[in-house]
């Protein structure tokens, strides 16, 4: 078994978090972002028994700014 550490990127959608793997893709939601996370640990290691994968990169979080025009 080896253990592999992903991200885990949450926002909150009106009344549940929605938390996503960038490094696989894998989505999940739960009530409380213990619970968004935990669900998508669950989604990820199912989703990774299926399709395996042999190395992903890290990603970065940066910041960008954007014109808004009301």
């Amino acid at each position: 078994m080896t253990k592999k550490i992903l991200s885990a990127v949450v926002h909150k959608e009106k009344n549940i978090y929605v938390a996503e793997c960038p490094e696989i893709g894998t989505v999940s939601q739960g009530s409380s972002v213990e619970e968004a996370i935990a669900n998508l640990k669950e989604a990820t290691e199912l989703y990774l028994e299926e399709f395996p994968t042999h190395q992903t990169s890290r990603p970065f979080l940066t910041t960008f700014e954007a014109v808004l025009h009301a």
